[in-house]
């Protein structure tokens, strides 16, 4: 007797569509982050505290690069733990603060780039 083909399940194909958008999001507020610090004076933060926010940033984007490549080489669907999210979503909660913060001192801001648009949404 044949087994059949296994065939994606309904829940592991929306787990790997919002961990794409996930991932995509994270990207792209990192991005900004960096895009941010080099339009940030003194006077909004310190030299220090924004080499200390690059270089965050700097680490999770080469994590998400790495998480980003093993889903891709993963051909199930797959989730990441709380503790590698967790310090990612306290990381954009930094960028946006940092971007209130040059709002609040009257910094132009240069133009976000559109988002990519998820995997699946038409």
């Amino acid at each position: 007797m044949a087994l059949p083909s296994p065939t994606p399940e309904p829940a592991g194909v929306l787990l790997d569509q919002v961990l794409g958008s996930l991932l995509a999001d994270f990207s792209n507020w990192f991005g900004r982050g960096l895009v941010l610090l080099d339009s940030c004076p003194d006077a909004v933060m310190g030299m220090a505290e924004r080499q200390e926010l690059r270089q965050k940033l700097e680490l999770a984007i080469r994590e998400l690069a790495a998480a980003t490549s093993l889903r891709q080489a993963t051909p199930a669907p797959m989730a990441l733990e709380m503790a590698t999210l967790a310090p990612w979503h306290q990381l954009v909660l930094s960028v946006w603060q940092l971007s209130a913060n040059l709002r609040r001192a009257g910094v132009a801001l240069p133009e976000m780039e559109p988002l990519p648009q998820p995997p699946g949404f038409a």
